[in-house]
């Protein structure tokens, strides 16, 4: 008899039937870098970004003007994850449950918690890139989308995605579950039928599709950030500074600024995600401030959040793919992958015959980046 995994493809499948219900939101709405999923792992792929350019004025002659050289900037992606799921019976321990049919009920669910732990995993990686997001909306420790018939938070996200230059088309918003609780308990008029101008998908059916042109998704992998204890902080320039930077000096103060910390500056209404500080230098995401800031404006860290995200689909970037084989395989008796039909990530399943034992290994390499993280923002909660 051929030793291939043929028989086991009912048993995988009702396994990714478990799967598909998970609380999934970042993955299926991401972008996925085909070549970035070449990469071995440790290896980087580097993706151009265009910067803006300026205008100049016509002027006829004999040549156009000698310009229009761009200095191209890049950013850095690749596979930097290769994980494995394993699974192993002893041919005594599949005799034992194969007798009352147990044995394939239990592999059955093995399988599920193999697919649900990786895809765990990456959902986890993605939440985590709201450390290089541009901006922040909502107020900390308070979850959004609690006061009735008020879509402030949809219209506030809305707003600074328009003003950091985002396409209208490919806007996701990604939620907790606080903040999905408060959707689907508080803001009413997307649960009645009659107000909701549907057959009631998210009263009978839980179904949020898009509201206020964001494609809605909900997941397990939104983050808690613990804030720094940074308090007293002023910036630190005689001259100020002005709309786009991003390195601020301070002086006075005290305590942590962490990367991922949300802070205020006076001067501004916008809430900005730190990248880094380093000294006195404080390191903001770009694009930077949004206006001119003083000598002597306070800057005030705003505490610990739940980093609920929105952003353009292509300011996230997922790689993945199977785990290579060498040239020639290994020594898997056999190896098939399976797509998840929800999140569109193939795994890699490997069977091996060992002495006296089976061994199942449910595989995939991955890498996760924010490339357009100016195109993103944190919905506080």
């Amino acid at each position: 008899m051929a030793n291939n995994l043929t028989g086991l493809i009912p048993t995988i499948y009702t396994a990714l039937d478990i799967v598909r219900r998970e609380l999934i939101g970042f993955i299926p709405n991401v972008s996925v870098d085909a070549a970035a999923t070449g990469a071995a792992v440790g290896q980087t792929v580097t993706a151009h970004v265009v910067p803006q350019g300026g205008l100049e004025d016509i002027v006829p002659g004999a040549q156009p003007a000698a310009s229009g050289d761009h200095e191209l900037g890049s950013v850095s992606v690749g596979i930097t994850k290769s994980k494995a799921y394993p699974i192993r019976w002893t041919g005594e321990e599949q005799l034992a449950l194969g007798q009352n049919g147990q044995y394939n009920a239990i592999l059955a669910d093995q399988f599920a918690q193999g697919f649900r732990t990786l895809s765990n995993a990456v959902e986890a990686d993605l939440g985590s890139l709201y450390t290089k997001f541009a901006r922040a909306i909502g107020t900390a420790g308070t979850t959004p989308f609690g006061v009735a018939d008020d879509h402030s938070d949809w219209s506030n996200a809305n707003r600074v995605l328009d003003e950091l230059g985002c396409p209208q088309s490919g806007r996701v918003m990604v939620l907790g579950s606080q903040a999905r609780a408060k959707v689907e308990g508080v803001q009413s008029g997307l649960f009645k039928v009659n107000e909701a101008g549907d057959a009631g998908a998210m009263l009978r059916e839980r179904q949020l599709r898009e509201i206020h042109g964001f494609t809605m998704g909900f997941s397990a992998g939104v983050r808690n950030h613990s804030g720094g204890t940074g308090s007293g902080y002023l910036v630190n320039n005689g001259a100020g500074y002005g709309a786009g930077d991003t390195a601020l000096v301070l002086d006075t103060g005290t305590g942590t600024v962490l990367p991922g910390d949300v802070v205020t500056i006076a001067g501004s209404g916008e809430q900005f995600v730190v990248a880094s500080k380093s000294g006195s230098e404080l390191t903001l995401n770009a694009p930077g401030l949004d206006t001119v800031i003083v000598d002597d404006a306070a800057v005030t860290v705003v505490g610990n959040y739940t980093a609920n995200a929105f952003f353009h689909r292509n300011s996230l970037l997922l790689a993945a793919r199977a785990p290579a084989m060498p040239a020639g395989g290994d020594s898997a008796d056999d190896v098939m992958t399976v797509t998840d039909p929800v999140s569109n990530i193939t795994f890699q399943v490997a069977m091996y015959r060992q002495y006296k034992q089976i061994k199942y290994e449910i595989g995939l390499a991955w890498g996760v980046d924010a490339p357009n993280a100016g195109l993103a923002g944190v919905l506080l909660g």
